[in-house]
This record gives C-alpha cells, sequence and structure tokens, in this order.
C-alpha cells in the first residue's frame, strides 16, 4: 500500500464489515490451500528426488483416509462459504421496510437521482447518515452499472428494466459513486459523489429545492393525460381503479395474477396490451417513447400513494383515453 493510497476503499455501511468479512476469509482460505500446495510440491521434489536416475517408483495402491480427507474438507469449507455468502446475499438485496426512497436514471454519461420530496440531482446524491436508502433505478440507454464502492454495494441498469439497491450510510462525508459497466466513449467521465449527511442538515437541505413532490408530479401528468378518465376511483371506468392496488394481486385476462409493483405499472405505461386486467378491454394506447423515465417513475409513485378509499378524482364528464401526445418530455399513464 502507498502512502495516501488506501488498499481498500473507507467502510462507509452496515453492509460494508459483511461483504469484506467474507472476502478476507475466501482470500484467506484460497491463499492458505494455494501456499500449501506449492509447499508440498517442493518439498516432495526436493525428499523424493533421484540423483541417479536408476531408482523405479513402487506401485502406489491409494488411501482411502486420505482421500475422504482431501474430499470431505473441502466440501465442508465450500459450504460454510455458501452459507455465509447466503446471508450476505440477503442482506444486500432485502432493504428494511421504511427505508427512504429515491428513483435514479443513468445515461451517457450521468446519473439522474430524483428523491420522493421533490429534489433533483445530477452526478450527485444527498443522503442522511444512519437511515437506509433504497436507490431504484433504469437506464435510458445502454448497459450502466451503479457502484457506491465505500458502501459495497453495486447493481446493473438496464434498460427497459428496474433494478434496486439499499445501503445504510454510517459516516458523514463525501464518497465516490461510479458507472461500472463500460457504457461508451465518456465510460470513465461517469462519476459523481454521495454526500452523507446529519439528520437535521439532510433534512434542511431537502427543504431548500422547492418545487412539487414525484407524486404531486405524477397527478398532474394523471390528469395531464385524461389517464382519470377511464380509471375512476369506485372501478366504473374502461380501465381498472388504481386506489389501494399497490402492492396486492391482479387477475389478467389470461387467468394468471401478477404482482402490481413498479415492473409492472412501468409495463402498464409502455406496453399496456401485454398484460391486459380481466373485464378490461385493450384501450390504453401505448406510451413507448413518448414518456421519459422521470415521467413514469413520477406515475408510479403517484399510483402508490393512491389510498383504498380514495382514487383518482372523476372527471366532470367521461372521457375515452387520451391519445398518445405527438412529443413531450414528461409524458406516462398508468395501463388498463
Amino acid at each position: 500500500m502507498l502512502p495516501g493510497i488506501p488498499l481498500f476503499p473507507e467502510q462507509a455501511s452496515t453492509l460494508a464489515p459483511e461483504v469484506d468479512n467474507l472476502y478476507f476469509f475466501i482470500t484467506a482460505v484460497t491463499a492458505f490451500f494455494a501456499l500449501l500446495v506449492v509447499v508440498l510440491v517442493v518439498v516432495f521434489a526436493i525428499k523424493y528426488r533421484d540423483k541417479t536416475g536408476e531408482k523405479v517408483g513402487h506401485p502406489i495402491h491409494g488411501s482411502l483416509p486420505l482421500e475422504i480427507g482431501w474430499s470431505i474438507i473441502p466440501f465442508l469449507v465450500a459450504m460454510v462459504i455458501f452459507v455465509w455468502a447466503t446471508v450476505v446475499f440477503f442482506h444486500i438485496v432485502r432493504a428494511p421496510d421504511q427505508a427512504l426512497e429515491v428513483y435514479s436514471t443513468g445515461k451517457q454519461w450521468m446519473w439522474r437521482f430524483q428523491h420522493i420530496d421533490g429534489q433533483s440531482e445530477i452526478n450527485e446524491l444527498h443522503v442522511p447518515v444512519g437511515r437506509p436508502v433504497k436507490i431504484t433505478f433504469t437506464s435510458e440507454d445502454v448497459l450502466h452499472s451503479l457502484y457506491f464502492p465505500a458502501f459495497r454495494v453495486k447493481a446493473d441498469a438496464i434498460p427497459g428494466r428496474y433494478s434496486s439497491l439499499w445501503f445504510t450510510a454510517t459516516k458523514t462525508g463525501e464518497y465516490h459513486l461510479f458507472c461500472a459497466e463500460y457504457c461508451g466513449t465518456a465510460h470513465s467521465g461517469m462519476v459523481g459523489k454521495v454526500v452523507v449527511m446529519e439528520p437535521d442538515d439532510y433534512q434542511a437541505w431537502l427543504s431548500g429545492g422547492g418545487g412539487l413532490s414525484l407524486a404531486a408530479r405524477g397527478e398532474q401528468l394523471f390528469q395531464q393525460l385524461g389517464c382519470v378518465g377511464c380509471h375512476l376511483g369506485d372501478g366504473s371506468g374502461r380501465g381498472p381503479s388504481l386506489a389501494g392496488k399497490y402492492g396486492t394481486e391482479e387477475t389478467l385476462a389470461t387467468g394468471a395474477t401478477v404482482a402490481i409493483d413498479d415492473i409492472y405499472i412501468r409495463e402498464s405505461i409502455l406496453t399496456p396490451q401485454m398484460k391486459l386486467t380481466a373485464g378490461y378491454g385493450p384501450l390504453m394506447p401505448t406510451f413507448q417513447g413518448l414518456v421519459t423515465e422521470e415521467g413514469v417513475m413520477s406515475l408510479i409513485e403517484y399510483i402508490k400513494s393512491l389510498s383504498s378509499t380514495a382514487g383518482p378524482a372523476a372527471p366532470t364528464q367521461a372521457s375515452a383515453p387520451a391519445p398518445p401526445p405527438a412529443a413531450s418530455d414528461n409524458t406516462g399513464g398508468p395501463g388498463e
């Protein structure tokens, strides 16, 4: 390790020690057996060398205890690594309840972060110390990978799909974030920083941005696109009611059931004919290519906010589904 250049990134999350301990254990086991093999090869080569060149080796009949030993020991070591890695894996992929949610979009060559309360950032992410943060993200163009070295978490951003990761920062300060997947000529410049703040400082920063919350933006889009004309709160519209649906299951026209989550809502907005809800026709137009990822995310957050008793407000006069606009940067609509 060179002066001023750490061998490993700083541990700055609750997951970092778990990942490092597993990594060090695997490295130690690998180094031990590699060294053991090298030492035995050298010792045997010296001890049993034939200086005359005339000796003939004795027939080898094998050793049952030896063969059992070199089968059982690696198996037990592998099982320890498997169980340990499984525990760490589930800790990494399962975000705690009530985690602070942030949406993100990767594109050549930047990361855009959108906070639920309205703040948006480019190549910077402000988070509070000591609170779980879950980031749901996708890509607008090519494959990217969101990587936080100090937090020991990384996941690919895949076009057309949502990925997520989470962490709980344990130290205030600034930490690197990178794109860890080659994404084009300026890949090396797709970097940013995470600013971990004290909770009070974070709230002050968050309240200083102004603007509408993500759910409020989604509600505006929902009204603007005429989605409210079909998705009535009482279920009497041309499309199913969306009130209280997030997190439940829906029966499709095929008889199958599907979980209503971020992925399903996104599919319903961009490719509404793929999974039709039972009892409803293929009326909703597609917004594929017309809606930005931020617009889709805001609509998802709005649908999340709908309670089981209060759905989208009904218009004064029922209307057919609005056709897709010619072009827009913010459009989107929930599926039939």
